[in-house]
């Protein structure tokens, strides 16, 4: 399904979002970006990287499901959208 930008949940996760995940009890932020914007040093998440492709349409409350570099599948909670640029109002993002 595709939505308008006004008709877009709060809780969803979409580019230029900065989420919070849980694997087990480890939480970090990160920021889902374009691959030109990425950067670990600064939590900023290819769109194209396994993670960051599980995250994108995703809502707070699921778990995603992912595989890192080697093949193994890993797993994390989403437990807040801590910026969604739809929610913001920032449409120019």
């Amino acid at each position: 399904m595709v939505l308008g930008v006004d008709e877009m949940p709060p809780d969803v996760v979409t580019m230029n979002s900065r989420v919070r995940l849980r694997d087990g009890r480890r939480t970090w932020i990160m920021s889902l970006v374009l691959p030109d914007h990425a950067d670990p040093e600064e939590d900023c998440i290819s769109v194209l990287a396994p993670l960051g492709a599980a995250l994108l349409g995703c809502r707070v409350g699921q778990r995603v499901t992912f595989r890192v570099p080697g093949g193994a599948e890993r797993s994390c909670d989403i437990p807040s959208v801590l910026y969604q640029p739809e929610a913001a109002g920032d449409l120019h993002l």
